[in-house]
């Protein structure tokens, strides 16, 4: 059962500005990123179901963060269909995302009150995730899609849609302050922030450096 509600999830969100995102197939690996994330100050993580055993390693991570990062929300992404968000909401999963929007998937969150974030690449697609109920909605591929560009033109005639982009974020200075300048309220974090080559050297402590950085940058960008 997830330990967060939805109205805290979406509030932690808009409040800190970034979620950071990856998936690894060893536990004990996403268990040292996961910490290092959270040393670094970040209180939100979304676990890709991207590969085999996603399941099983999200498990193990789920009773790590709830002992060791016991103030971080976690979640799962990369879910398509109600019965994948079904079973990690089963295990304890605070939110889902996925990369398109379903119908299904957000009647199921509407029903246990857990935030469903869904990837739109459409102002129609955003316009229907939102009549569905959906209160962040996310844009993805953020860079394929236009960029943003996008994100302000769709924003121009929808100024109450609250946006998150996920695709070809950068943690650098500019990209970021090019993103929320557009209008976004949060920025989904992947390679660009939990690199490979950090990753492959174990080099955790210089993960939860950046990850300090990049959330005190964006903080001074909210504010």
């Amino acid at each position: 059962m997830a330990r967060f509600d939805r109205l805290h999830v979406y509030t932690t969100i808009l409040y800190t500005g970034m979620v950071p995102l990856y998936y690894h197939p060893d536990a004990e690996i996403a268990c040292k990123i996961a910490s290092a994330l959270y040393e670094g100050g970040c209180q939100l993580l979304e676990f890709t179901n991207r590969g085999d055993c996603a399941y099983d390693v999200f498990r193990a991570l789920l009773q790590h963060v709830r002992q060791e990062c016991p103030s971080m929300i976690l979640g799962v992404g990369s879910i398509e269909d109600a019965p994948t968000a079904a079973l990690f909401l089963a295990s304890g999963a605070d939110f889902i995302v996925g990369p398109t929007f379903r119908e299904e998937i957000a009647r199921l969150c509407n029903r246990r009150k857990i935030a469903y974030i869904p990837g739109c690449s459409t102002v129609n697609e955003v316009a229907t995730a939102e009549e569905w109920g959906a209160e962040i909605v996310k844009i993805f591929p953020g860079e394929a899609v236009g960029g943003a560009s996008f994100v302000k033109s769709l924003l121009g005639p929808r100024p109450w849609s609250t946006i998150m982009v996920t695709g070809g974020v950068k943690t650098s200075q500019d990209n970021l302050r090019e993103w929320f300048d557009a209008g976004v309220r949060a920025v989904g974090l992947g390679s660009g922030l939990i690199r490979q080559d950090v990753v492959d050297s174990g080099a955790f402590d210089r993960l939860a450096a950046e990850t300090a950085m990049v959330s005190q940058f964006i903080r001074t960008l909210i504010n």
